[in-house]
């Protein structure tokens, strides 16, 4: 009798694991410690910290569900990855992290329709990039003269990766001198980018359409795996 019994709880115990959820199912931002609160996410994931391209898949809550919208390939920094809070100026790696999404911006003009908080970029449109400004991580109009040139972006020449943008919160609300400026999510360039998050350009317009900042949409930035990966955030 003992060996039915013990035989028994054996055949249980498998078909519990045959029945149990594997950790990594579900929606992926299901699977993360934060999306911010609201009821839209976008998700920036690469296979690890040194990957450049990656994808981006943007996220609505429904009905107590996440459901994906639209995904596209990513791009990431040419150096890769790195933790948000460790980060440092200039070394051309994608924070990671989770971020809120103050604001559009763009050389296009805005469409007709378009909920997302949106400036258009003129001739002086800058993102001061200068440690030593009391505008450093904000976009200045014109170029104050505490902020160099050569430490700061000049939006208009950007044509192409700024068409469209989405500002992300990283080293924003509260800036630390040296963790980095002027993060965005943007059109593809060329190539690799020098810390943002690209995506091809009808991407990048489906996103806007999409974005509504009365569900408070975030951005989490994060590897498959690892001391970066996506879930921690």
């Amino acid at each position: 009798m003992r060996r039915l019994l013990v035989a028994g709880s054996v055949l249980f115990a498998l078909a519990g694991l045959v029945g149990a959820r594997p950790p990594d199912a579900g929606p992926l931002p299901l699977r993360l410690a934060d999306t911010g609160g609201g009821r839209q996410l976008i998700t920036a994931v690469a296979a690890g910290t040194g990957s450049t391209t990656g994808t981006v898949t943007w996220w609505s809550l429904r009905a107590g569900r996440w459901v994906a919208e639209g995904s596209a390939p990513a791009r990431f920094g040419a150096n890769g990855l790195a933790e948000g809070a460790a980060r440092e100026q200039g070394t051309s790696t994608t924070p990671t992290g989770l971020f809120d999404l103050p604001y559009a911006f763009g050389v296009r003009a805005p469409w007709p329709g378009l909920r997302y908080p949106y400036r258009q970029v003129t001739d002086d449109s800058w993102w001061c990039q200068d440690n030593a400004s009391r505008a450093y991580n904000r976009w200045t109009e014109p170029r104050p003269a505490d902020c160099r040139a050569g430490e700061s972006e000049h939006l208009i020449t950007y044509r192409t990766q700024y068409a469209r943008a989405l500002v992300v919160g990283f080293n924003y609300d509260r800036p630390v001198r040296g963790r980095g400026a002027g993060i965005f999510l943007h059109v593809n360039g060329r190539g690799a980018t020098a810390g943002c998050v690209s995506v091809p350009a009808a991407a990048m317009d489906r996103i806007l359409a999409w974005a509504d900042p009365a569900r408070r949409p975030h951005l989490a930035i994060g590897t498959r795996s690892g001391p970066t990966a996506i879930t921690r955030y």
